[in-house]
């Protein structure tokens, strides 16, 4: 990554960022053309698992090369250029997380496998429960387990980027800080907790 105060390289971090995003996009080939999908996901064991139909241009691309990124993404504070005390549009910026992953899809055929990517993305989307866990002997899941396909992306590389001010002086922080206190939304709120998390850390 160029920009190095950028990255965060904590693994825990990453789990726990994939954790609460709701979806991500992965690029695959499609008749030489790229094409984006945006799925839902689950992180497990180093592992991105996400399902689909067997069929289709999202099983097709993916047989024909199993090539792909994946990008999920969660956005913070817009940041306005006026905040910067000047007439340029240059500073407009918008604060973000992400994680890109760099690697292959694999199809998992094995039944267990399938139960383990299924049962993984219920826990990410439903962990209050509600259902019946997810077994191949139990009859309610023998067609859907047959006819779902579940996929696996094998990470070869994997960065996690979040772009909140790092960057900035001390003088420009707490200018920005007080901008943004004064502005006073909820997504206001939520940045200044992490941008001050950031801060703590870097501390240490």
């Amino acid at each position: 990554m160029r920009r190095s105060e950028f990255q965060i390289e904590d693994p825990a971090a990453i789990t726990s960022f994939l954790n609460e995003c709701e979806y991500g996009v992965i690029s695959l080939i499609s008749d030489g053309k790229p094409y984006g999908v945006t799925v839902n996901f689950a992180y497990k064991e180093g592992k991105i698992y996400f399902h689909g139909a067997l069929e289709g241009r999202k099983a097709e691309a993916i047989e024909a090369d199993a090539g792909c990124s994946f990008t999920a993404v969660k956005p913070y504070a817009y940041i306005p250029s006026y905040f910067s005390d000047t007439r340029s549009a240059c500073p407009a910026t918008q604060f973000f997380a992400s994680v890109i992953a760099e690697g292959h899809v694999i199809r998992l055929d094995a039944i267990e496998q399938k139960m383990f990517g299924l049962t993984a993305l219920m826990e990410k989307m439903q962990p209050e429960g509600g259902y019946e866990p997810i077994d191949a002997a139990n009859p309610i899941y023998t067609k859907m387990l047959e006819q779902t396909g579940v996929y696996a992306i094998e990470n070869d590389r994997i960065t996690f980027k979040i772009k909140a001010g790092q960057n900035l002086s001390k003088e420009q922080h707490n200018a920005l800080t007080k901008h943004m206190q004064a502005r006073d939304t909820a997504s206001d709120h939520e940045t200044l907790a992490l941008m001050q998390s950031l801060q703590n850390k870097e501390s240490l």
